[in-house]
C-alpha cells in the first residue's frame, strides 16, 4: 500500500530535484527539498517492503480430519 506513496514522493523529488519544473516556494530550497522527498520516497518504499514480508510469513497448521468409525448393532 506504501509502495504508491513511496514512488509519487520519489517522483516528486527527483522533479524539484533535478529542476524539470522550477516552482517558486517561499523560504524553501527546491532541490533540499527534492532531497527530502526523494529520501522519503525511498525509505516509504524499503519499509513497506520489510512490513509485507512479515505479514507474508505466516505458517498456518491445519490439523487431519478425526474419522469416526460407528457400528449399527
Amino acid at each position: 500500500m506504501y509502495i504508491g506513496l513511496g514512488i509519487v514522493l520519489l517522483v516528486v523529488g527527483v522533479i524539484l530535484a533535478f529542476d524539470v519544473v522550477t516552482v517558486d516556494i517561499p523560504h524553501v530550497n527546491d532541490d533540499a527539498l527534492g532531497a527530502v522527498l526523494i529520501g522519503a520516497g525511498i525509505l516509504a518504499i524499503i519499509l513497506s517492503l520489510i512490513v509485507t514480508d512479515r505479514y507474508r510469513r505466516r505458517t498456518y497448521v491445519q490439523d487431519a480430519p478425526v474419522i469416526e468409525e460407528r457400528r449399527i448393532p
